[in-house]
Parts: C-alpha cells; sequence; structure tokens
C-alpha cells in the first residue's frame, strides 16, 4: 500500500509540470500588458517600464518561468499585484466557500442519487425505474447555472424562503452557513445525482445478477441484507469512482454558480484574476486545483483497499 501511496505522489510531479508549462505558456503568450492593467491608461512608459523590471516580465519568458517553478515547488506561488497579497493567502481566504460548498452538494446528490440507484436496478424494466432513469437523463441534460436560475426565482424570489445571494461564514452560525448554500448546493447536487444514480443503477444490477446473490436469497437472508450487505458493498467501487470524480469537479469547477450566488470562493477569485489580469494568481490557482484535483483521485484509489479486501494497491 506505502509503495503505491508513493508512486502515486511522485506521478503527481510529471502532471504539475506539464500543467505549468501549459498555464505558463497561455497566459504569457495571451495579448495585453499586465503592467498597464495595474497602472492604468494613464501611466507613462517609464513607470510601465519600471513595473515590468519589478516584476520580472522584462526578462525571457523562459527565465520567468524557471523563476516561477522554483519558487512554486517550496510552496511559493508568487505575490498577487492587484490584492497586494501572496497567492497562498489569496487562496486560502477563498478555499473555504468553495469547499463548504462542494461538501453540502455532495451529500445532497449522495442522499438523493443512491437510493434512487438501488430502487432503480431492484425495479428494474419497472415504471420505477423508467421514471428514476427519465428524472437522471433530465438532471444530466440541464446546465447547474441553468438550474440555479430557477431556484432564484423560485424559492428566493416568489417563496423567499431563501436568501438569493451572499455568503456567511461558518462562525456566523451553522444555520446561517448553510441556508447561503442550500439553493447553490442544490444546484450543483443535482446535477451529480443523476450521474451517480446512473452508475449505482448500473453496478447494482451487475451484481444482482451473480451467483452468490442467487444463493444468498436461496439460503432465505433477509432481502434488505443481501441488498445492502453484500450487494452494495461490491458494487461501490464504480460508484466511488464517480463519487470522487463528482467531487473534483464540484471543487474545481463551480465558476459559474459561485458567480450566479455571490459566494466568495475560488470560482469568483479566478474570474476577478482573469478580469485584472492578475496572471500570478491565475497560475497559482490552476496549479492548486490540479494538485487538488489528483489528490483526490489518489484518495479515492486508497479507499478501494478499505472498502473491498479483494483490493491490494501496489500488488501483482
Amino acid at each position: 500500500m506505502w509503495s503505491y501511496i508513493i508512486k502515486r505522489l511522485f506521478a503527481l510531479i510529471p502532471v504539475l509540470f506539464v500543467v505549468s508549462i501549459v498555464i505558463f505558456s497561455i497566459i504569457h503568450l495571451t495579448p495585453g500588458d499586465p503592467t498597464s492593467y495595474m497602472l492604468g491608461e494613464e501611466a507613462t512608459e517609464e513607470q510601465l517600464a519600471e513595473a515590468r523590471a519589478q516584476l520580472g516580465l522584462d526578462r525571457p519568458i523562459y527565465e520567468q518561468y524557471l523563476n516561477w517553478i522554483k519558487k512554486a515547488v517550496v510552496g511559493d506561488l508568487g505575490l498577487s499585484y492587484h490584492m497586494n497579497m501572496s497567492v497562498n493567502e489569496a487562496i486560502m481566504s477563498h478555499i473555504g466557500p468553495t469547499l463548504s460548498l462542494a461538501i453540502l452538494a455532495e451529500i445532497i446528490a449522495l442522499c438523493i442519487a443512491i437510493p434512487l440507484g438501488i430502487i432503480a436496478a431492484i425495479k428494474r424494466g419497472t415504471a420505477t425505474d423508467q421514471t428514476v432513469m427519465g428524472i437522471s437523463l433530465l438532471g444530466m441534460a440541464i446546465p447547474s447555472f441553468l438550474l440555479a436560475m430557477f431556484l432564484v426565482l423560485l424559492i428566493g424570489v416568489q417563496l423567499q424562503w431563501l436568501p438569493v445571494a451572499g455568503y456567511r461564514p461558518l462562525e456566523k452560525g451553522i444555520w446561517d452557513h448553510i441556508k447561503y448554500l442550500i439553493m447553490p448546493a442544490i444546484s450543483l447536487g443535482s446535477i451529480q445525482a443523476a450521474l451517480i444514480a446512473r452508475m449505482t443503477r448500473s453496478s447494482m444490477l451487475e451484481v444482482l445478477n451473480t451467483n452468490y446473490i442467487k444463493m444468498a436469497r436461496a439460503k432465505g437472508v433477509v432481502e434488505r441484507k443481501v441488498i445492502y450487505s453484500h450487494a452494495l458493498r461490491n458494487a461501490f467501487l464504480p460508484i466511488l469512482t464517480v463519487i470522487g470524480i463528482t467531487f473534483g469537479g464540484l471543487v474545481t469547477g463551480a465558476v459559474v454558480t459561485e458567480t450566479i450566488f455571490n459566494i466568495p470562493g475560488i470560482g469568483s477569485l479566478i474570474i476577478n484574476s482573469v478580469a485584472r489580469r492578475d496572471y500570478t494568481v491565475i497560475q497559482g490557482i490552476v496549479l492548486f486545483v490540479t494538485f487538488v484535483y489528483v489528490m483526490i483521485n489518489l484518495i479515492i484509489d486508497i479507499l478501494y483497499g478499505v472498502i473491498d479486501p479483494r483490493v491490494r494497491l501496489g500488488e501483482k
């Protein structure tokens, strides 16, 4: 197990290296001068040249990359010239709302998807199965931002049950924290629930047709125990993979939803940084998000061996 974990950690190095080259090249080859955004249109050429020298933008692009990657290796992602703080501090100040939103959305998705997937598998071919699959197909077809706007219009504006936008940190109280995240979490979690439900149904159907499930039923084992103790546990590995992918997507891809609900998360930080041409923040966020996504996949792989003892990671 440990050898597998170490190998996966070393495998992060080429992934992060390639991502760093790609994002650095895209940002620095994009037309536009960051110093002009920083100093404004009234800045003189002398002031722009001085600012480029301070930021190192007057050096060759390969030298700029080497200087940046050397600092990134030791955890220094640079300095945001617009926010006047380090990129690490900027990310840490915005990661909390994103993580809270992602966790709540994933909980909502699992509470909806796994029961519906199991019911659809048990009722295969019936009207219940077709209804669940039809709803899941509809959920996958509706964009999260469109569902978010419907929720704002119905629940926030007409019924006035929940605030339509904003954010409250956890220190203000659990309920105040959650009520600002419920609508965006539902809009994100519903889309993820559709995918997880379909995978749950497919994986459960495959396991329910195996001989040991038929034998357990023939021996008179209670149906609930057959479903949850035998079938679901053995069918959970593909479901776990989808859960990991969806959670990684929630952490890294909630930009539009955070913008609609005015949540000060990673999404809003990316949008603002792109608008301001704050290239150090953009580079740091992309590198950080890539690291988080790969680490989530590593954790999912480790959980394989915990859930299913037949899986021995790192062994032939």
